[in-house]
């Protein structure tokens, strides 16, 4: 702890950081060897750190607290996702290398003693009779807890997964997401963190989606893994069709960008201004928003009856004059 009168510095006196940059690497934050690339352990230092920064979290320190809680977090997040692992790597000067090869989601809970072999021999039979992913089915069956069998899917695609219990989601960022999107694809905005948007799921989502959040938000989008339970707990806190019309009576139409602090906070750099083109879907209410999707499935669902009849009308002329010919 500082000492009386002196100025706290979260990373030398609560973390034993001392090495004078500020802030420091990932790595030194984390207290892990440089280029540390085994996830458990980076997760497993991650979650020690966490567990101690948050004694402070009540006391006189509290902003600090979370602040330092929130870094850990993108720390973390970056060292667990394979390619900014690899582009963070880079800019700190590693040698370009083949990358360590990754378990897969059965061999990462083999490893970690999760599940035994019998467990998995019966879990492939059950997926395959129900035509399931393992991942699934494991999920389904509850053979393993789920953070487990999440963080072990999460490793095998080079996927970051996190306890979105540990990070607070920046609610700047729920408006600019339809709640219709959010809800269809199962997902949620996490954070900005060094100019990407990181988007809370239980599945990889959509590239389609991905560049449709870009358009929206301003920055490119990062899938970051959690539990299925946690993801539908958010997506009810945010998106259910009353908190939709809660935010919508009490904000304007057409969602706030970031702001300049919070993206400097997370070491954002802020796209370059140019002329901002009229976003007519932006200026929907979430009402209005669901009302014209449910316009569209209308709409096609006619189209596609429609095709039936004129195939039917067809088939039937073909037969006749094949009779009366």
């Amino acid at each position: 702890m500082a000492k009386s009168g002196s100025k706290l510095d979260v990373y030398r006196d609560w973390l034993g950081i001392a090495d004078p940059t500020r802030p420091p690497d990932y790595y030194t934050l984390l207290k892990l060897k440089r280029f540390e690339d085994d996830p458990e352990k980076i997760r497993a230092s991650y979650r020690e750190l966490n567990a101690y920064v948050r004694k402070f979290a009540t006391g006189q320190f509290g902003p600090q607290s979370q602040e330092l809680l929130n870094e850990l977090a993108r720390a973390m997040l970056c060292l667990t996702d394979a390619e900014r692992k690899g582009e963070y790597d880079a800019a700190l000067g590693r040698p370009a290398q083949v990358g360590p090869r990754r378990r897969t989601l059965e061999q990462g809970l083999l490893a970690n003693k999760a599940i035994t072999l019998e467990q998995l021999a019966k879990i492939r039979n059950f997926a395959n009779a129900v035509n399931l992913p393992i991942r699934d089915a494991l999920l389904q069956q509850r053979i393993a807890p789920a953070e487990i069998v999440m963080q072990a899917y999460a490793e095998s695609i080079g996927l970051p997964y996190i306890d979105l219990m540990d990070i607070p989601i920046d609610e700047e960022l729920i408006p600019q997401v339809p709640a219709p999107t959010a809800r269809q694809h199962q997902f949620v905005p996490l954070m900005v963190d060094d100019g990407t948007l990181l988007i809370a799921s239980a599945n990889p989502v959509n590239p389609d989606v991905e560049d449709d959040l870009r358009l929206r938000v301003g920055f490119p989008a990062r899938t970051v893994l959690c539990t299925p339970a946690a993801i539908n707990a958010l997506l009810a806190k945010y998106y259910s069709r009353e908190a939709a019309s809660a935010r919508g009576a009490t904000t304007s139409k057409k969602a706030k960008p970031v702001k300049p602090a919070a993206a400097k906070a997370a070491r954002v750099v802020e796209p370059a201004a140019g002329p901002e083109e009229p976003d007519e879907a932006a200026d929907l209410s979430p009402e209005d928003e669901e009302a014209a999707l449910a316009r569209k499935e209308q709409l096609k669902q006619k189209l596609i009856v429609a095709a039936i009849v004129i195939m039917v009308g067809f088939i039937l002329l073909m037969a006749y004059l094949m009779i009366t010919g």
